[in-house]
């Protein structure tokens, strides 16, 4: 595999790298504002993300896609690990230990984008007839999608296993399920919902429930929306950011990162940002036009595009009130290094399959 090849460079998405961009530095300034100590911090993890970028660039994924199975399976057993060697932090047993480097990692994020690749390999083994998928497809892509699901709610961690929830049928939605398949799934869900409420969601997640149904939201989010609604149109500057600067606004540079931003950038700033997630999820989406006979492409760049669609979604629903606290970061945005570098990775698995897309025609002429 040649790495200069021209073709690789011609099926790079420079598009996709300009409108994530932005993303990073606007909020790499507003971190910076809050907690210099925290920018260095999320400075160290964007320079990792670099060389975890090239170096998923190049792996060989198309020559090596028999491998997808495999990886998809390790990230189950770590899922499954998690049940009786996690860590619990704050209620929650999401962490596994990793031996002599004192440190952890969160097996949900981890599978992500090894649970977009395991659906693109099913479809790209099994592509949808005319008229879409029938009854027994759907159950049997249902298993891969439901089990990840069932692991990550019981952890628990509802709002992570909502949207790869989502995410899955998100995907089998747009690549084609009999519409019969959907609307039996819509009465089921609306029959069950008191079912589902009363026995499976846990008492804390009822409170979320509660307090965002309730006429007075919780303590956070009139925080958020207080410091939402000082930003006027316009914004403040940092230092007149009151609600972040004396620290009123919980988890500024995370979790509630785009009441700060909006705060300080007011109603324009908002929508511009919102804009720009638009850009980058129709971008995604889109993909499902030009490539429409490489399901790998169309399914994961699909799948990506749901992921941040339902993130940023979630997320900005949060702090207005309009949805409730489950902790989700916004998108390339909020401060961490887990979440940013795991996007960094499912981007950099996209490019790659843009980028060496030739192999699928090289390796068919060779069949041929």
């Amino acid at each position: 595999m040649r790495l200069f090849d021209k073709r690789i460079i011609s099926h790079f998405d420079y598009l996709l790298i300009i409108f994530i961009l932005p993303l990073i530095f606007i909020s790499y300034h507003l971190i910076g504002e809050t907690n210099e100590r925290l920018a260095n911090k999320q400075l160290v993890y964007y320079v990792i993300s670099i060389f975890i970028f090239l170096i998923v660039f190049i792996l060989p994924i198309r020559r090596k896609i028999r491998v997808i199975p495999t990886l998809y399976w390790l990230g189950i057993i770590l899922l499954i690990a998690v049940e009786f060697l996690g860590i619990s932090k704050l209620g929650a047993t999401r962490w596994l230990p990793i031996p002599f480097l004192n440190t952890t990692i969160q097996p949900s994020e981890l599978i992500k984008p090894v649970f977009i690749l395991m659906l693109g390999y099913l479809i790209y083994h099994k592509p949808p007839p005319k008229g879409g998928y029938g009854l027994s497809d759907f159950l049997y892509f249902s298993v891969y999608i439901l089990l990840p699901f069932i692991l990550i709610a019981k952890e628990p961690d509802l709002g992570t296993a909502m949207i790869l929830l989502l995410v899955g049928y998100g995907v089998l939605f747009i690549i084609g399920i009999n519409w019969k398949i959907w609307a039996t799934i819509l009465i089921v869900i609306g029959i069950s919902s008191p079912f589902i409420y009363t026995y499976l969601i846990k008492d804390y997640q009822k409170k979320r429930i509660t307090d965002f149904v309730s006429e007075e939201p919780s303590y956070h989010v009139q925080q958020s929306i207080i410091a939402i609604g000082s930003g006027g149109l316009t914004g403040k500057q940092s230092e007149d950011a009151t609600q972040t600067q004396l620290k009123f606004l919980p988890i500024a540079t995370s979790d509630f990162i785009f009441a700060y931003f909006v705060e300080r950038h007011g109603f324009l700033g908002a929508i511009g940002l919102i804009f720009l997630y638009t850009l980058i999820i129709i971008h995604l989406l889109s993909m499902n036009y030009y490539f429409k006979d490489d399901y790998m492409i169309r399914v994961f760049a699909s799948g990506l595009g749901l992921l941040i669609f339902f993130n940023m979604s979630v997320n900005i629903l949060m702090v207005i009130g309009f949805a409730p606290v489950v902790g989700l970061p916004l998108p390339l945005f909020s401060y961490g290094g887990s979440s940013f570098i795991n996007f960094i990775v499912t981007f950099a698995i996209l490019e790659n399959l843009l980028a060496f897309r030739y192999m699928n025609l090289y390796n068919y002429e060779r069949k041929l």
